[in-house]
């Protein structure tokens, strides 16, 4: 009996032992996907409205196989595009133009899962090109309906025939100036790539042109060609302005940039006391036009806003900085 009982004790202590083996050698509890990074096109980029194919890369620490949902569509509406598919592209087949959303969900075969971030490019409908001003900055441009925008704001320094436009920092001599002058937002040069520079109206009036070879500021009817084409003045400025939050701020409301016009807001310089407003909020551009009646100094600019989708028309007076925006002849 006690023989028995010291075996039962040893087999008991065996099945432990062996129990505590198998349970160390599978090692951890297996570990879900890593995060999926875009790898083509860049968050943000702007492509042509064609066949594009979306790439992303993923690894599973584990080295277990992986599977990927794919989803697609508009910020608002990201669908289910392809479930389950093994492959690490997808592609989109022919685009319309604006702007579109992207997200990978990523599996293992443990079921278990990891969501990427949401990615978005634009694709552009129209021919874009380049045109160059005499300071040599370049700029890209799209065919809009039957005109040609640029695509950024005008950063130029020199008026066309070499001549140098002032630049002026001083906020008293800023107010008085009845001849045309530049500034940079806030007088900081880090401004200028990204928001372009801004002028008076004498700049813009000026004999000697500030416009590239071949370009010139738009007229008020010209503005007004924009609008009509991208569907009147309720809804262009949504499809005119930047998509995001990076430049505007939230909520950037209606802003789809389907026009691929890309307007920033690059704020304004004041008259009265030549201080900087609204840079992220807002986006003014002078026309060519001025206001034809007894209130003198006034000229037509159209605005956008990040908490309206549509563009506005008005009269300011001439000693204002704003953004530029050319048109081709």
């Amino acid at each position: 009996m006690k023989k028995t009982k010291v075996l039962l004790i040893m087999l008991i202590m065996v099945s432990l032992i062996f129990y505590s083996c198998s349970k160390d050698s599978t090692g951890p509890s297996n570990r879900k996907p890593e995060k999926p990074t875009v790898s083509s096109p860049k968050d943000g980029a702007t492509w042509g409205a064609t066949n594009i194919d979306l790439s992303w890369n993923c690894y599973d620490q584990d080295g277990d196989p992986l599977t990927f949902d794919v989803y697609f569509g508009t910020l608002s509406n990201l669908t289910l595009a392809n479930p389950g598919q093994s492959s690490y592209t997808y592609n989109t087949g022919t685009l319309n133009y604006g702007t579109h959303y992207w997200k990978i969900v990523a599996y293992d075969d443990h079921d278990n899962s990891t969501t990427g971030d949401i990615w978005h490019f634009t694709t552009i409908s129209g021919v874009t090109s380049t045109v160059t001003d005499i300071d040599g900055n370049v700029y890209q441009t799209i065919q809009i309906g039957d005109q040609e925008w640029m695509m950024e704001n005008l950063k130029v320094t020199h008026y066309s025939n070499g001549d140098p436009i002032p630049e002026v920092t001083s906020n008293s001599t800023w107010c008085g100036l009845n001849y045309g002058a530049y500034c940079n937002y806030d007088n900081e040069l880090v401004n200028v790539a990204t928001y372009g520079r801004l002028y008076n109206w004498f700049a813009v009036d000026d004999s000697r042109g500030i416009s590239p070879e071949g370009w010139h500021v738009p007229t008020d009817d010209e503005w007004q060609t924009l609008v009509d084409y991208l569907g009147g003045s309720s809804v262009a400025g949504g499809k005119m302005k930047e998509t995001g939050t990076i430049h505007w701020n939230s909520p950037n409301h209606g802003a789809t940039n389907e026009s691929c016009f890309t307007a920033l807001p690059g704020g304004f310089r004041n008259f009265d006391f030549g201080d900087f407003f609204h840079m992220g909020s807002r986006a003014f551009f002078w026309s060519s036009s001025d206001y034809n009646s007894n209130r003198a100094w006034r000229a037509w600019i159209r605005s956008l806003y990040y908490a309206y989708s549509g563009v506005s028309s008005s009269v300011y007076i001439m000693i204002y900085g704003f953004s530029v925006r050319c048109v081709k002849d």
